[in-house]
């Protein structure tokens, strides 16, 4: 069994109240879930404005397929153009 984690960074410069950035991120959120297997939660930044992190998990039985739709999920955050895409980074933990 694999475990696959990405952490995605994002940046939201348009963005000037929690508010905000709180309708941006449940937007993305509910998108991702919706389309996607995974579970995903914002894990970091809370308190800025301008930036979140967003945690997303996935387990299955093959690592190549795990890696692969998690690069799946940053293409489509970044096609969804509701925020700049920042940094990426995806870990796989075989169980």
């Amino acid at each position: 069994m694999v475990v696959g984690i990405l952490k995605l960074t994002l940046y939201l410069p348009e963005n000037h109240s929690l508010k905000g950035k709180r309708g941006v991120i449940k937007k993305i959120k509910a998108r991702v879930a919706n389309t996607f297997n995974v579970s995903i939660a914002e894990c970091d930044a809370h308190d800025l404005w301008q930036r979140a992190v967003l945690g997303v998990c996935m387990i299955g039985p093959d690592a190549a397929y795990i890696d692969g739709a998690l690069r799946q999920v940053v293409r489509f955050v970044d096609d969804l153009q509701v925020a700049e895409l920042g940094a990426d980074e995806i870990e796989l933990v075989h169980i």
